[in-house]
């Protein structure tokens, strides 16, 4: 490897920590309450400016911490698309908004922090949008949504964008509570994150089939 592989590679590697640590730092305290200069000791990097060497701006990071997992999880919906096909089970359409999170928790192994990063950055004001952004993205997220759509025809716009928003919240608060029951390591009502899941898969198509009340 040339000198300029090497460098290329050590750059590779200091991003990585300095990713790694700021997940972590964030999943446990918050997105305001952690310092560039708290990540980069943890880090154990002596400048103390090498987060926004790096990284930019904390948005910019906050950013880089959430497309680093994006990218892969959209490979475990891409799958779950492939094996749900044509199905026109609602319960099958739903399984695919439920099961990235889960299933991308259990390959990544303990301890892990990222679903409680996500809680932390979707109740901040300043990178909620970060969040949302990078998770509506893929293409594969819209795909299951106009799946799941296609099961409910009658059901409001307004309706959808809002169980939509519920599903969300409830997928990746459930996950995060999990995530840190297991951190923690008390009690959990489900076994793995495989029965997790399925918990919630439950939960959300009663969501989803649920009674539309119009007016007070």
């Amino acid at each position: 490897m040339t000198g300029k592989g090497v460098r290329a590679e050590q750059v590779r590697a200091t991003q990585e920590i300095i990713r790694n640590t700021a997940e972590r730092l964030f999943a446990e305290y918050g997105v305001y309450a952690v310092s560039n200069r708290q990540i980069s000791e943890a880090a154990g990097q002596g400048n103390t400016a090498v987060v926004g060497y790096h990284f930019g701006t904390k948005a910019d990071l906050v950013r880089a911490i959430a497309r680093h997992h994006t990218e892969r999880l959209e490979h475990v919906t891409a799958r779950l698309l492939a094996e749900t096909g044509d199905s026109t089970e609602l319960r099958d359409w739903v399984a695919c908004l439920v099961r990235p999170m889960p299933e991308y928790l259990a390959e990544l192994g303990s301890p892990t922090w990222y679903a409680r990063f996500c809680a932390q950055v979707a109740v901040d004001p300043a990178f909620h949008e970060i969040m949302v952004a990078e998770a509506l993205t893929p293409a594969t997220w819209r795909h299951v949504l106009d799946g799941l759509f296609r099961r409910l025809p009658d059901l409001p716009t307004e309706v959808r964008a809002e169980r939509t928003a519920m599903t969300r919240h409830v997928i990746l608060h459930m996950c995060a509570e999990r995530e840190r029951a297991l951190a923690l390591g008390t009690p959990t009502p489900r076994s793995s994150w495989r029965d997790a899941a399925g918990g919630l898969v439950d939960a959300i198509v009663g969501l989803w089939t649920a009674p539309v009340t119009h007016g007070s």
